[in-house]
């Protein structure tokens, strides 16, 4: 979609990559509900405030940007945070639908020259060995803004590893799953460490993040060793110029994706894996697609074909068998 200018703001996905060493990767863009509490948003950045003396032009223009498509997609009722509701009902079919397509299917397929979009099946990957989280700041970033989304951050990670049963959360010992809030000339910067933390992307992946275009919000690469599915490193990319929304949207989205959850749907509603922008954060059904996910039941590398029949039980145990 063409990237929104001061003028016409049209709603857009951010777009976000997912790689998979054996292979996979997504775009969509970047960035959860039911009972489970989320953190109240921030009020959005005002567009006309003013920016610090020590901030780049281009990380200034970025921020301005950022803010207009926050307050643009806001006043047309997108970015809820409300996990959806009445108006968003589901049943174990949907959800069975909506687990294949995000969980099986790749929008991005990897190729020498960066990713092509192209629809391809898919594995089951997920992690098998616990995942901790290394949470990095660029300089620019001040501490009371580090001190919010690292308790964010925690607060989320605690929740995915109670709606999955898997150990993750910060844990600066020999972290494996890396998110990098830096600016815009910080991550021009980032190519030592990507390439340290995820020695198997190529040149152009590595490009496609130290240069990645204003229409990418924030992006994601989770990586498995060799031929398997089994996911190993992940490294996620967060521009610090966004205001607080967009910035959570895109923590919420990223984190998720790295688990596993790594194409989109148009179908999936309510949900963050989505191009319409509607849902901001973790919504219900993304608590139960990631509950199925992380189920003994679904091993990595499964196909379509494999995973299937455990998913429509798993769909319909968890929704009360609501088709």
């Amino acid at each position: 979609m063409p990237l929104p200018t001061a003028q016409s703001l049209a709603p857009h996905r951010p777009s976000r990559l997912l790689a998979g060493l054996a292979l996979a990767i997504l775009t969509g863009c970047t960035p959860a509900l039911g009972p489970a509490p989320v953190a109240p948003a921030q009020r959005p950045v005002d567009v006309a405030a003013p920016v610090p003396q020590t901030v780049s032009p281009a990380s200034a223009a970025a921020r301005a940007h950022y803010a207009r498509v926050q307050a643009q997609l806001l006043s047309q009722g997108l970015l809820r945070t409300d996990g959806g509701g009445p108006d968003t009902p589901f049943t174990d079919r949907m959800l069975a639908e909506n687990f294949i397509r995000i969980a099986l299917y790749d929008e991005y397929a990897r190729t020498a020259g960066g990713p092509v979009q192209r629809m391809t099946q898919s594995r089951i990957r997920k992690w098998e060995a616990p995942v901790r989280v290394g949470l990095r700041f660029g300089a620019s970033t001040p501490p009371d803004r580090r001190a919010a989304d690292t308790a964010r951050v925690a607060s989320f990670l605690q929740r995915l590893s109670r709606v999955t049963g898997h150990p993750i959360a910060l844990d600066d010992n020999a972290p494996n799953f890396f998110i990098q809030i830096v600016s815009e000339d910080e991550r021009r910067a980032l190519g030592p460490q990507i390439r340290a933390a995820l020695p198997g992307l190529s040149e152009s992946e590595v490009a496609a993040i130290t240069d990645m275009p204003r229409s990418t919000y924030c992006l994601v690469y989770a990586m498995s060793s060799g031929n398997g599915a089994t996911y190993t490193r992940a490294f996620a990319v967060i521009r610090s110029e966004h205001p607080d929304l967009l910035r959570l949207s895109c923590l919420h989205e990223e984190i998720a994706q790295g688990l596993g959850l790594a194409n989109d749907s148009p179908s999936a509603r309510p949900s963050i894996f989505n191009d319409d922008e509607e849902f901001a954060l973790l919504t219900r059904q993304d608590e139960l697609m990631l509950k199925m996910l992380y189920n003994p039941a679904l091993r990595p590398g499964m196909d379509e074909t494999q995973a299937r029949p455990i998913v429509e039980s798993l769909a319909a145990r968890l929704t009360g068998g609501e088709g």
